[in-house]
């Protein structure tokens, strides 16, 4: 047995009610406690599969005891590092698990939904513990006026990954899409600041806004906070620092448009930083411009990837090229490019897993079989994931088939990733 899971916990059924325990024979032969910690050891893909064998195994790998053992009993490399996917509206289109080291999907069910929106996009999506939460976004209202024209949403959404359900939260205070968000570490706290009522169909079109705001899990309640000091949607937002020492930094973004030709309207991009610290009554300071007229329009899509302690790598996807931020020049610098590019109208989605960059392709594939049957059907083609270590500096790549029904555009669909 692998020492990481040589010391079986003494109350590992705690949660389970008394009939539950009662009826558990996990494994034939094994003491309960250590044929759980068999079973915990088996990645999250695969547990959807396994809930089928027999009723034990089923009320175990859907009860608290499972993800506590993983979370306590297992080494960090063995937990699922899991990638959330959302394609589209996910009151729509189903979202996804993905498990890059097994290649596993899981389907997760579709958000509730509400018959007078619909079309949600730049909401953000963030994992605490065994939820994933969905807050905010741009849709469109039918009762509202005019409905062609895209309105931010306050509603917050959590899905309990124990029972599969969504649950509808306390709405934030105010509504707002394309904003910034992060869960303070080792707390059940998330910060969301800046955004507005941007929509991925009209551009400049929308409004911005300037306030921050906390929500506690516990109480399922959002507490009001200084606001940025000036507005800013379209940016993003992650913690630097441990303890007292802890950073929320908000990073570009977009604030007043102008238009061109009178017509025709255009962001105004940030260059710089915003930096709100925690021990000092959460105030702001602004930091400097991050790099030079003329270099780049905006920001690029940003990952963090947690290094030494309380200073994680900041990378910058922009193009084709990877990008590290030093803090002490307030400077991106260049650290890599992808080996290979798309198609030409290929995005990339970039996210952060195990300590690793995965720049994602989607390259579309021809069955000829289907396409004789018909051709009114998409198909979502293989999903090319290249993979960059920024400690060895090497690349290597993984091919999977994606389980979407049509293709997935990186620049609208949402990620985030969730440790199990």
């Amino acid at each position: 047995m692998d020492r990481e899971m040589s010391s079986p916990p003494s109350s590992s059924f705690s949660s389970l009610s008394v009939d539950e325990t009662l009826i558990l024979n996990l494994i034939p032969g094994l003491p309960n406690d250590l044929g759980a910690l068999i079973l915990a050891s088996v990645p999250y893909s695969h547990h959807a599969r396994l809930k089928s064998t027999c009723k034990s195994w089923k009320i175990f790998l859907s009860s608290k005891t499972l993800f506590s053992l993983r979370q306590n009993h297992l080494h960090t490399s063995r937990l699922s590092h899991l990638l959330c996917i959302f394609p589209q509206d996910p009151s729509i289109a189903t979202p996804y698990f993905f498990d890059p080291q097994t290649l596993a999907w899981c389907r997760l069910p579709l958000m509730p939904c509400d018959p007078h929106v619909y079309g949600l996009c730049n909401f953000n999506s963030i994992a605490i513990h065994s939820h994933l939460y969905v807050l905010g976004g741009s849709l469109f209202d039918t009762r509202s006026y005019p409905m062609d024209r895209p309105s931010p949403s306050s509603s917050a959404f959590r899905f309990d990954i124990l029972n599969s359900s969504w649950d509808r939260l306390s709405p934030m205070l105010s509504a707002r899409g394309s904003f910034a968000c992060a869960a303070i570490p080792n707390s059940d706290q998330i910060l969301v600041a800046g955004g507005g009522s941007r929509h991925t169909m009209f551009g400049a079109a929308g409004s911005r806004m300037s306030s921050v705001e906390m929500y506690d899990v516990g109480k399922d309640e959002w507490i009001a906070l200084d606001g940025l000091p000036r507005l800013r949607a379209g940016c993003v937002g992650f913690f630097v620092g441990n303890g007292e020492e802890r950073e929320f930094w908000v990073m570009g973004g977009y604030g007043e448009s102008r238009t061109v030709l009178g017509v025709f309207p255009v962001d105004e991009y940030y260059r710089d930083a915003v930096v709100m610290e925690l021990k000092n009554g959460r105030k702001w300071r602004e930091l400097g411009d991050m790099w030079q007229e003329g270099e780049r329009r905006q920001l690029g899509k940003i990952v963090v990837v947690d290094e030494d302690p309380g200073v994680p790598g900041i990378f910058m996807l922009d193009g084709i090229n990877i990008f590290r931020y030093d803090m002490n020049s307030n400077r991106w610098w260049k650290e890599s490019s992808v080996p290979r590019k798309g198609p030409n109208d290929s995005t990339f989605g970039f996210v952060a897993l195990y300590g690793e960059l995965h720049i994602l392709t989607l390259f579309s594939g021809v069955d000829s079989t289907e396409t004789r049957r018909s051709r009114q059907h998409k198909r979502a083609g293989t999903l090319y994931i290249q993979i960059y270590n920024p400690v060895k500096k090497t690349w290597r790549s993984l091919v999977t088939k994606p389980p979407f029904n049509n293709p997935v555009d990186f620049k609208t669909a949402v990620m985030c990733t969730i440790r199990l």
